[in-house]
């Protein structure tokens, strides 16, 4: 295991009807006029958003609001929400929605407090100073809720990328799995396919001697195999719902990555399909992962076979632990198309002719070099064998 600083602050209110505390919350962690950020029109049909500015009104605390994010958050309303900001003297940015709406406010919490682009923080600039972020969850997905993270796409070369910092950090999330019931399967399976990617990328490591985490990491994979099936046969399994809910957080707030070093690759692989065609990035990852796996595998065969007989339940074959690893990841995919994911790059929207685009995105779009690094790291002809094998 290798040294480590780790730092969580966030507090996490999780529960029915918690969504009424939103106010007390913004209240209590400094907010006085805030920025209300969502996205379409479900969490005002649903009432959601009318709660929430009646929690802010219950304490006295004014509000702007801000719809419009789309899946797959872009820069434009970024640019947006930042302009709001400094025009109307916000001091508290409060997303009401899933990882997008979340990492599109965090991005506009960096950017307000910040006199250059906030395009350079995606780029690699550290985020020293933020306003603070506090979320109303309404899927169980990406994990942001929990997380110092963040992933936008510049609509200008439409390049996705991501930034990180404590100081994006939010100070409160809000919880409460009812509101995921009304998702649809598709996306609750998306949602589903997300967070066992954030823990399949934190058990690819070339970090030795990390039982701990390992251990963790296999036991939310097998809750996720669990819940997964019971949510999608029955939406408003509530206890379903509030598992998946806090194993979304778990998987990536990085109580099971530390002390160990993390791939990634899956991530930035995918990031350009979902760019490129604009699926749900779990979907993507649905596709991806299984080619990166099968590529990466050799690199360290055991790593593979150990999830696969630990999590699979694959029979492990020591005179060719090869057969194991494979296994175990055919039982992954089959696993995700069960829950509706799709199983190919065409399923996705995704063409043959487009990969050469894809890889030059990828490893050279924004400033890259030529590579990607995580498990193994990987250049062009890699990358280009991997979208093929999605095919």
């Amino acid at each position: 295991m290798e040294n480590f600083s780790f730092y969580s602050p966030t507090c996490f209110v999780f529960g029915r009807d918690t969504e009424n505390e939103a106010g007390a919350y913004v209240k209590r962690f400094g907010g006085s006029k805030v920025l209300i950020h969502y996205g379409g029109g479900s969490v005002v049909r649903s009432g959601l958003l009318d709660r929430v500015k009646e929690s802010l009104e219950k304490e006295g605390i004014s509000y702007s609001l801000l719809g419009g994010v789309k899946p797959n958050p872009r820069s434009g309303l970024v640019y947006e929400g930042i302009e709001l900001c400094k025009k109307e003297g916000i001091d508290f940015v409060l997303a009401v929605g899933g990882g997008s709406v979340i990492d599109s406010s965090k991005a506009i919490a960096a950017g307000t407090l910040y006199d250059g682009d906030f395009w350079d923080f995606y780029q690699g600039k550290h985020i020293e100073k933020a306003l603070p972020v506090g979320t109303v969850l309404t899927i169980a997905a990406a994990g942001s809720e929990g997380s110092g993270d963040s992933v936008i796409t510049k609509e200008e070369g439409m390049y996705k990328r991501g930034a990180g910092s404590d100081a994006i950090r939010p100070k409160f999330s809000i919880l409460n799995p009812a509101l995921t019931e009304t998702l649809p399967a598709y996306q609750t399976a998306a949602g589903i396919t997300d967070i066992m990617a954030h823990l399949y990328e934190r058990y690819l490591t070339n970090s030795a001697e990390v039982e701990v985490t390992d251990r963790l990491i296999e036991g939310l994979l097998l809750t996720m195999i669990h819940e997964g099936p019971r949510v999608i046969a029955d939406p408003h399994n509530y206890e379903a719902r509030a598992n998946i809910m806090w194993a979304g957080t778990v998987a990536h707030n990085n109580i099971c990555g530390v002390g160990r070093s993390q791939d990634w690759n899956s991530h930035n692989i995918e990031h350009e399909l979902s760019a490129l065609y604009d699926c749900a990035h779990g979907a993507g990852l649905a596709v991806t992962m299984p080619a990166v796996f099968t590529y990466q595998m050799n690199h360290n065969v055991m790593r593979f076979a150990q999830v696969a007989t630990r999590v699979w339940g694959c029979q492990m074959d020591f005179a060719h632990p090869e057969i194991t690893a494979k296994a175990g990841i055919e039982a992954f995919r089959s696993f995700l198309i069960s829950l509706g994911m799709p199983k190919n790059l065409e399923e996705l929207g995704g063409k043959e002719e487009d990969i050469p685009k894809l890889v030059e995105v990828l490893c050279h779009g924004d400033g890259r070099k030529g590579t990607i690094s995580g498990f193994v790291t990987l250049d062009e002809t890699d990358c280009e064998k991997i979208y093929r094998m999605m095919l």
